[in-house]
């Protein structure tokens, strides 16, 4: 009798253990296939997301659900300005940010939840560090242009500018006839060349034959005004200062920085250049952008900030 129950207690006890082992192999198993689950199911979200492109644009993979991914984060990586004052400015001392954009961005991250990052963009980066997921958004006197809203989206324009002309007072340039045979210092990626000389055109100063907006390039324009193209506005403004340029073209708002005693504008101003938020095509973040910008529109918080910067 005491092997009989001897021998049952052995057999209840390896029972026990065998059930112990399989429900530690079944838990490991699941969580297991849960990992690859989810590592599998948000492979095939970054492709299909990555492939979902219109003709003529370029979307990077999560656009679609990338205010999630902003909060899970929690940044906001913006592209501004650090060299516009008024617009985007950073202190060369004390590395702070300030400017109208600065503002905007701030109170994007904060209607988010989440802190912001800024990133000093130029016209000729600001598109290329969007695009690859590096930055979220661009606040940096980004223009608004129909060709430009093929590739991204824009909110509602938050600044209405003009782009007008500088020159030394002593260069005798006065008027937009005046840059006849000149050549004119612009930022490598912006409109400024192209909005000239649509407008040297509309004026009769240069024959329009010859004037394709569409394929026009500042790089080999050469009729009666010619471009030299540099990578930001202080490099610019150094060069007409040293007579490598004859003017220095771009929107008032920015040439007003290096308006000193001895330059002057031209007496034309031209092209009206609308800001805007630009985000990735087909982001949430451009809804959000958008109604954001179109309520303090409405509120007067962007007439506000504009008086606090100085940008009447």
């Amino acid at each position: 009798m005491r092997r009989l129950k001897k021998w049952i207690a052995m057999g209840l006890t390896l029972a026990v253990a065998a059930l112990s082992f399989a429900g530690c192999g079944d838990g490991t198993k699941t969580e297991t296939t849960t990992e690859k689950t989810e590592a599998t199911q948000e492979t095939e979200s970054e492709s299909t997301e990555a492939g979902s492109t219109e003709e003529g644009t370029t979307e990077t993979a999560g656009a679609a659900g990338d205010v999630q991914a902003i909060k899970d984060r929690g940044v906001l990586k913006v592209g501004v300005k650090n060299a516009v004052v008024g617009f985007g400015y950073q202190d060369t001392l004390t590395g702070e940010y300030s400017g109208l954009e600065i503002e905007l961005a701030k109170k994007l991250a904060e209607y988010l939840g989440v802190d912001v990052e800024f990133t000093a963009v130029t016209a000729a980066t600001r598109t290329e560090l969007l695009d690859s997921g590096d930055i979220d958004c661009v606040l940096a006197t980004f223009t608004i242009t129909d060709e430009r809203k093929e590739n991204w989206d824009f909110s509602t324009p938050y600044y209405t500018d003009y782009v007008t002309v500088l020159v030394q007072t002593d260069s005798g340039i006065k008027t937009l006839a005046d840059l006849k045979g000149k050549k004119v210092g612009v930022s490598s990626g912006s409109t400024s060349a192209q909005s000239l000389v649509q407008a040297m055109c509309d004026n009769d100063i240069i024959a329009k034959d010859g004037f394709n907006p569409d394929t026009f390039d500042p790089a080999t324009w050469t009729t009666d005004v010619s471009f030299q193209q540099y990578e930001d506005y202080p490099t610019i403004s150094t060069a007409l200062s040293a007579g490598e340029v004859d003017a220095f073209c771009v929107d008032k708002s920015i040439l007003a920085i290096y308006n000193t005693d001895d330059r002057e504008y031209i007496d034309d101003k031209f092209a009206p250049q609308e800001y805007g938020i630009a985000t990735r095509k087909g982001s949430e973040l451009s809804g959000v952008a958008d109604e954001l910008v179109t309520g303090w529109l409405s509120d007067g918080t962007i007439s506000g900030l504009i008086k606090d910067n100085g940008l009447e």
